[in-house]
């Protein structure tokens, strides 16, 4: 049996055993993985993989040039797992929950540039999903990014979701050559909004027709 082959069943029996916590019935296809990747370099430094599977997406991001020791595989599943690490001797593969990804101290070799996920975040309750987004962004620098895949026409996480998080999605790019077609979004901090200048710290009176701040308040200057 080829290697191919071999991860399509593997893939195929985890879904069976826990079809809402594996993303799909077959491995992710080369097109997904090179969008997914496509914002990785060798300069992106670390790289944190949750739910990599049989390490589809760990592959394409080698071939972007990221050194196999600057990899964190966060897998749940324990016959993935350990297939992760016979196939990537020199990453860091962790078997345990992505929810509990905060409480786990890394120590990557190099600061943490970007997230991949292959998480089916959709099935996922919005709790485990605040857990994950927030363990993700407390290990990535500043101006780190999550990358996310969905099956669905939409960001898989509400706009409401990433209000509260301070976060913002960006659409990267669509693929109908992966069975089923997948869309893929990379979710960034928000940069925070500048100081308001000559903005009143008083209410506004409601006592006369015209809405002027009221008699006894000055102005407040920030900045």
């Amino acid at each position: 049996m080829t290697s191919k082959a071999t991860d399509a069943l593997l893939f195929f029996r985890a879904w069976l055993s826990a079809p809402l916590q594996v993303a799909s019935v077959t491995p992710s296809g080369r097109a997904l993985s090179s969008l997914m990747t496509s914002g990785i370099s060798a300069d992106t430094g670390t790289v944190i993989e949750l739910g990599p599977g049989t390490g589809v997406f760990t592959e394409a991001v080698l071939k972007r040039g990221v050194a196999e020791s600057n990899l964190i595989l966060v897998e749940y599943n324990q016959r993935f797992a350990s297939e992760l690490s016979l196939r990537f001797p020199a990453a860091r593969t962790i078997q345990m929950d992505a929810t509990q990804l905060r409480k786990v101290t890394l120590l990557p070799s190099a600061p943490v540039g970007a997230v991949l996920s292959g998480l089916p975040l959709l099935s996922i309750p919005t709790r485990k999903v605040i857990a994950t987004l927030e363990g993700a962004f407390s290990h990535l620098r500043q101006d780190g990014a999550f990358y996310q895949f969905t099956y669905g026409p939409r960001c898989p996480i509400p706009r409401p979701l990433l209000d509260r998080l301070g976060l913002k999605a960006t659409y990267v790019g669509r693929t109908f050559a992966n069975v089923p077609p997948a869309f893929v979004y990379r979710v960034s901090r928000r940069k925070p909004r500048p100081p308001l200048i000559g903005i009143s710290a008083c209410p506004l009176s409601l006592s006369s027709s015209a809405m002027h701040p009221a008699d006894n308040c000055r102005p407040m200057y920030f900045g």
